[in-house]
């Protein structure tokens, strides 16, 4: 009796056993990317602590720290006024002694069409607030990999995203990982962009006003206080599986924390 195999995606074999610190933009440091840096903090000394390379961070934000970013980001008070990215980046170094990096500009091409200089990473973690600039990610992924490049290749794109209670968190490959041979799986090489899979989705779910909060309480009527910490677990333990276990059965899931449910996507 035939029974259908399990579709796996293997990990690209250069995330586990690389040469130097894997390389990874993360883009956006607000609610959700403020606390992804956490997360990178903690994957990054547990790869160590396994004998591992770990990560090269280079945190992407042009905003600076407003009263409304109190609570549900990760800044203090006595931060208001500063760089999100300078401020998070620097206290990451302190903690940890790391020698990761902060860019103050916008992760897209300038007037002229030219991409921004160190766009090329492993891997794109992306944690923006809106549909426009995924699919502005999305485009300078596509061109980049394009031009090959010893150094760098770009294999993965994490896209997290999130409305006021519920919220999805996708894993894309950019082009095709090679897969091994077996007789177990059935092995997926390509994931499909977000853009491109749930692009006309992503559209229709953007609210209409995206304007900035003044306050903290003005912004819990946009967002949950729990949702980006929630998404921001589960995203990050897809990440860690890919390095931890070699493989994954799923590319990522939709969650809805109103009432506690999530369903898992599958690779196939």
């Amino acid at each position: 009796m035939n029974t259908e195999k399990t579709a796996i995606h293997f990990t690209d074999n250069y995330l586990l056993n690389p040469t130097n610190p894997i390389s990874v933009n993360l883009i956006g440091a607000g609610g959700t990317g403020s606390k992804v840096l956490t997360a990178l903090m903690e994957i990054n000394e547990s790869l160590i602590a396994l004998g591992h390379a770990g990560l090269q961070v280079r945190l992407w934000d042009d905003d600076v720290i407003t009263n409304a970013n109190l609570g549900r980001q990760r800044f203090a008070e006595s931060e208001t006024g500063l760089s999100k990215s300078v401020a998070l980046v620097n206290r990451c170094n302190r903690w940890a002694g790391t020698n990761w990096k902060a860019k103050t500009v916008k992760f897209e091409k300038d007037k002229f069409g030219r991409l921004p200089e160190e766009a090329r990473a492993i891997i794109t973690i992306t944690c923006v607030d809106n549909v426009q600039a995924r699919f502005g990610v999305a485009e300078i992924l596509k061109e980049i990999s394009y031009r090959r490049h010893y150094q760098d290749e770009p294999k993965y794109w994490l896209d997290f995203g999130n409305s006021q209670d519920t919220g999805q968190v996708l894993l894309s490959t950019i082009g095709e990982i090679k897969q091994p041979n077996s007789e177990k799986y059935q092995t997926v090489a390509s994931l499909p962009f977000v853009t491109d899979e749930f692009g006309e989705l992503l559209k229709q779910s953007e609210q209409e006003d995206n304007t900035p909060s003044c306050s903290l309480a003005e912004a819990l009527e946009h967002q949950d206080l729990f949702i980006n910490s929630s998404l921001t677990q589960m995203g990050c333990s897809l990440l860690w599986n890919l390095f931890r276990r070699g493989m994954t059965e799923y590319k990522g899931f939709f969650h809805n924390l109103k009432d506690f449910r999530t369903h898992p996507i599958k690779v196939a």
